[in-house]
């Protein structure tokens, strides 16, 4: 009888298309299957909690599949760790109720994004933030931010060729941690309910812009209402984001 398996994800971004299958290139869903396929003896479908971009990185992704295969779990993450590259590592696996999907169970996310405001990036974390050279005013970019908490139409931060049904999404909370040297990256963490192509990305490249006084720290209202991705900033890098985390509010336990 098939159980469905909960799989937490770690994995450095640097090297992949992504998390999804994509016509040419490595995804993490295209090698976590493949690590699957001998273990189950047939082809095996993932689901990812989120479609990370190319570039991005995890320490919480979550993923969901059904398996045939009776395998303990502790004995399942040894053996994809066994064959998966050592970017990707699954961390744990947990056998869940039979309705739960990484994606569509999921009630928020929570990602942060890192940045160096310095003369230099240290070699071991330059494939994991953002180098921006000009100094930031950090002050300016966490009262603009303060704009995006709550319910929005998010338009203006949603990436091209983005086909979703809506672009209103919820951002619960904000928050900044470190000073931008490249001994501590300044990392904004947003939680949200669901988030649009780029959506995180786009929202850095715009606060960077009012750091570095490109645009006024009193603008964000008005790029929201604007809902046109013109005004809003440029795409930050994917190296600075890490998917943080995935929440669930109901057990997902059998």
């Amino acid at each position: 009888m098939p159980r469905t398996l909960r799989l937490i994800l770690q994995y450095d971004g640097t090297d992949y298309v992504g998390w999804q299958r994509q016509a040419s290139g490595t995804s993490i869903q295209g090698l976590l299957e493949e690590a699957l396929r001998p273990i189950e003896g047939g082809a095996v479908t993932v689901h990812g909690a989120g479609r990370t971009d190319a570039g991005t990185h995890a320490s919480g992704q979550v993923a969901s599949c059904r398996l045939e295969a009776v395998i303990e779990a502790a004995r399942l993450v040894r053996a994809l760790n066994a064959v998966l590259p050592p970017e990707v590592r699954v961390a744990r696996a947990d056998v869940v109720a039979d309705d739960f999907h990484a994606r569509f169970s999921a009630t928020g996310k929570i990602y942060d994004y890192r940045i160096v405001n310095d003369r230099f990036v240290s070699p071991f974390l330059r494939r994991y933030v953002w180098h921006v050279g000009p100094s930031l005013d950090l002050e300016a970019m966490r009262v603009a931010a303060l704009s995006l908490l709550g319910e929005h139409d998010f338009a203006a931060f949603q990436g091209t060729r983005s086909k979703v049904p809506t672009s209103v999404r919820t951002v619960r909370k904000i928050e900044w941690s470190g000073t931008g040297r490249s001994d501590a990256p300044l990392v904004f963490t947003i939680e949200g309910d669901g988030f649009l192509r780029h959506m995180v990305r786009i929202i850095a490249g715009t606060l960077a812009d009012i750091g570095a006084g490109r645009t006024s720290a009193t603008a964000m209202p008005e790029i929201l209402a604007s809902r046109a991705r013109v005004r809003a900033g440029a795409t930050a890098p994917a190296s600075g984001l890490t998917l943080r985390e995935v929440l669930y509010s109901h057990k997902i336990a059998p």
